[in-house]
């Protein structure tokens, strides 16, 4: 039986990957100071933190679109895209447990790790459309922009809110949960990042995979390479280490 190729890295995108884990880290080590009172923050509609958010999220989202083309070009089959695909979708489900527990009234259905699991495999799946990504992308992003105007214009659409199909991205209003990222516009976003990422590889300006050198191992690549990992792992941290503190 022929083995899966071993997911490609590259260290730049590593670094980048890393990069926005850190970015997320200090976002999220804010957010929890104000859910305990110790800074006085609007995270929800102040610019300031949602347009942080969206940057954050938008990195994340070119780095797994480009991840994706990667690991095409390095011939990695199915059956490793569906080994790398299960340990997203169940950390998916543990941030739902999780945040069920700690935000009850607001708890994660459809967070980051579920509209990826969704996006990857629609990324996987559409790897061969080449130049109609970068279409595809745009369509994308600007239909997730036209939820309130079909809702004006369709007063049925009223059923897109409901928690069985808001995922899809087609709202007139923002559901109450802790964390959403619907299926648009984001899967414009890792649409394009594949795009960019198989554009790089076709020039040359970007190989499939490279060596991991000195560099490669510390610092923001390897923050990178640990990216899911460190996401499940950073916020029980910071919010047991604020608990603690405040205990002392």
């Amino acid at each position: 039986m022929m083995r899966s190729a071993p997911p490609a890295r590259n260290p730049a995108l590593d670094a980048l990957r890393g990069f926005a884990v850190l970015w997320m880290t200090a976002y999220h080590f804010s957010f929890d100071l104000n859910h305990f009172g110790l800074i006085r923050q609007d995270f929800y509609t102040d610019p300031v933190w949602t347009v942080q958010r969206t940057c954050i999220l938008g990195l994340f989202l070119l780095c797994a679109g480009a991840g994706q083309a990667m690991a095409v070009a390095s011939g990695q089959n199915w059956r490793g895209f569906w080994r790398r695909w299960s340990q997203i979708a169940g950390c998916a489900v543990l941030v739902s447990v999780g945040s069920y527990f700690m935000f009850p009234n607001s708890w994660i259905y459809f967070g980051v790790l579920h509209g990826m699991a969704v996006m990857l495999v629609v990324c996987r799946l559409t790897a061969s459309w080449g130049h109609g990504l970068w279409l595809a992308g745009a369509v994308a992003v600007a239909l997730g922009q036209w939820g309130p105007q079909l809702h004006a214009l369709w007063p049925s659409a009223e059923v897109l809110n409901g928690r069985g199909l808001n995922w899809l991205g087609l709202i007139s209003r923002k559901p109450i949960t802790e964390d959403y990222v619907p299926l648009l516009p984001w899967m414009g976003v890792m649409w394009w990042g594949m795009a960019a990422a198989q554009l790089a590889l076709a020039r040359g300006w970007l190989l499939p995979a490279q060596r991991r050198s000195v560099g490669a191992r510390m610092g923001l690549a390897f923050v990178g390479r640990w990216s899911l990992s460190w996401y499940m792992v950073h916020q029980p941290l910071l919010m047991g280490l604020l608990t603690l503190w405040r205990a002392l």
